[in-house]
């Protein structure tokens, strides 16, 4: 694993944990030498994250559309920062660019990036490691159960769901990505006819 994308709030949240962790993740990063590839924005986490990556030494790849950068919100201290027409190709660029995926806290934006990707993953679109970088505090703890939820009425498969690598620390999960083995499930639609 060389780089990973790193979807989260463009928003710091309203908790000092949720800034700590984007930070830790971010020095983490550019310790291990890994290119940091995010969203381009230079507010709340997305800011965060970068600017704890670049202090460290790291490299990092900032993903930006146009309509966002046209409001100023481009961090562009950041060693590339790529320019795109709409949010679904930053999205594509996003997974082209990466070795693994992590969501940090966020909203709409980082639930709709990780699913999205996560789907790729169990669709066989990508092989690419994907984790949940959860707070003490529990931040991700009603997704998590929205995932096993899904899991017991017959909606995701178990071997999918192991999909989801989860930690609270950095090292830890960085670590877990590193060593992951991609599960390959060939059949994943229930094809029984509807009673």
């Amino acid at each position: 694993m060389k780089s990973v994308t790193v979807f989260c709030g463009s928003s710091t949240g309203t908790s000092p944990e949720y800034v700590d962790l984007a930070r830790r993740l971010g020095r983490e990063i550019a310790h291990r030498d890994l290119t940091l590839v995010f969203g381009g924005g230079r507010v709340g986490l997305m800011g965060a994250v970068a600017d704890a990556a670049l202090k460290a030494g790291g490299e990092v790849i900032g993903v930006i559309p146009q309509a966002l950068m046209d409001k100023e919100l481009g961090h562009t201290g950041v060693s590339q920062l790529r320019i795109t027409r709409s949010m679904h190709e930053r999205k594509a660029l996003m997974e082209q660019e990466a070795d693994g995926f992590i969501a940090l806290p966020g909203g709409f934006g980082t639930l709709d990036e990780f699913c999205e990707i996560l789907t790729w993953a169990q669709l066989g679109i990508h092989e690419k490691p994907c984790g949940l970088l959860d707070t003490g505090s529990g931040f991700f703890q009603h997704l998590r159960a929205f995932f096993d939820d899904a899991v017991e009425a017959g909606f995701v498969r178990a071997d999918h769901r192991a999909m989801v690598l989860e930690d609270t620390d950095p090292t830890s999960l960085l670590h877990r990505m590193s060593a992951w083995t991609p599960t390959t499930t060939p059949k994943w639609i229930n094809e029984t006819p509807v009673p």
